[in-house]
């Protein structure tokens, strides 16, 4: 039996979304994995650094032996054979003696800091006059201080950004298993959508939800499937459901959410075998008519068919959903981030309703920010691309007051 009208509140939306199984793993070249998500845990192979390497150009020295160097009483000491980078020195310093090092380089055996080259001096041949003064380790770093081997250096659930890439490139690693990425199907619905290249009739709209809710899983790192325009025809609908489910791991299909006549969506998703409907209804405003369903542990979205809470949605439900599935914690709200401001005016909401407001980010001199919300009516697209970011007003407030400090999730 079809469940509709079953309204849920933003919190229980996510908590029903963390019901969804994660997905498998797969092994990707270390290039590829950038903005993907660790499936598993990594330890260091072996010692970062293999050796005491120096930080700077300059020379390797014994700490002892500049004790009490200054600019007016330098210590001389005897120059040593010069560091090769690459390899481990197969020489022992030996008191009063510095080696000349440049950065990255093994120390000798013996030497247990490095004075900067700006603080030498040439003294003659076969010596060099030291001007500062160093402490054991100083412009060192360590065998192991980077990373020590079989240790833990990421966690599972971690996306790689380009610093991790360089790390798991230092420690070996030329293939990494990360969490696939979830396929997602967009579908848009209604006999009044046409494609983005049609000039439309009286009556008519582009598919602006398409395009939009792509680009949202794309800006995710997840791969979307485009499917034709599905009239508001049952037997359309059905079919076209079926074959998104069998090619992606989430729908998202948009238009037909809201009570009415033309209202196949849930019926749709009921019809399905084994399928069940979790929400149909959301207290939040936009998008307040946005399904949820659930078909072999696969997610169905539907959402609104007003391209700006369709957006929305699926700013705050779906694109933290997509991270999910790769193994991120699932966290509810747009993506971005997150600076404070001050509300430039007030905003009324009402009770019961979370409410998302688009706001224009204004920056002051001195360093402060103002959160203008932007003018326009609800139907307006271009409220959302004159908007920096969104504000949320909790449901239980009737609003917030103007020169109140604000948190702007960033877009």
């Amino acid at each position: 039996m079809t469940e509709f009208f079953h309204v849920i509140t933003a919190d229980q939306f996510i908590k029903t979304l963390a019901g969804f199984p994660q997905l498998g793993s797969e092994t990707v070249p270390l290039d590829d994995a950038v903005g993907r998500i660790l499936a598993c845990d990594i330890a260091a192979l072996e010692d970062l650094p293999e050796g005491a390497r120096s930080t700077v150009d300059g020379y390797a020295v014994r700490a002892a032996d500049t004790f009490g160097a200054s600019e007016s009483i330098p210590a001389l000491l005897e120059l040593a054979r010069p560091v090769l980078m690459g390899v481990i020195p197969d020489f022992e310093l030996l008191p009063g003696q510095a080696s000349p090092i440049l950065t990255g380089g093994f120390l000798p055996k013996g030497s247990d800091a490095v004075v900067m080259v700006e603080y030498s001096n040439a003294a003659g041949e076969g010596a060099i006059e030291i001007s500062r003064a160093v402490t054991l380790r100083t412009n060192v770093v360590d065998k192991g201080e980077d990373a020590q081997a079989g240790e833990i250096q990421l966690r599972a659930g971690k996306k790689l950004r380009p610093q991790e890439i360089g790390f798991l490139a230092a420690l070996g690693y030329a293939d990494i298993a990360v969490s696939r990425r979830p396929k997602t199907a967009i579908i848009s619905s209604g006999d009044e959508v046409i494609p983005v290249e049609r000039k439309p009739l009286p009556g008519q709209i582009r598919d602006a939800n398409g395009h939009s809710v792509a680009a949202l899983v794309r800006t995710a790192g997840c791969e979307p499937i485009r499917f034709d325009i599905v009239p508001d025809n049952a037997e359309a609908l059905d079919k076209t459901l079926r074959e998104a489910l069998s090619a992606a791991d989430v729908v998202a299909l948009s238009g037909g959410s809201s009570v009415g006549s033309r209202d196949l969506m849930a019926s749709c998703v009921a019809a399905l075998p084994g399928a069940e409907i979790l929400a149909h209804g959301v207290t939040i405003k936009p998008g307040k008519p946005t399904l949820l369903g659930r078909y072999n542990d696969k997610a169905i979205f539907g959402l609104p068919g007003h391209p700006v809470s369709a957006l929305v949605i699926a700013q705050i439900f779906l694109a933290p959903f997509l991270d999910y599935l790769q193994g991120a914690p699932l966290k509810k709200g747009p993506s971005g981030h997150k600076v404070c401001a001050t509300l430039a005016a007030s905003l009324h909401s009402e009770i019961g309703l979370e409410e998302y407001i688009r706001v224009r980010i204004e920056e002051a001199e001195d360093g402060s920010r103002a959160a203008h919300p932007v003018p326009g009516k609800s139907g307006m697209l271009s409220t959302l691309t004159r908007a920096d970011g969104i504000v949320r007003i909790p449901m239980n407030a009737e609003g917030l007051s103007r020169g109140e400090t604000v948190i702007v999730v960033k877009y």
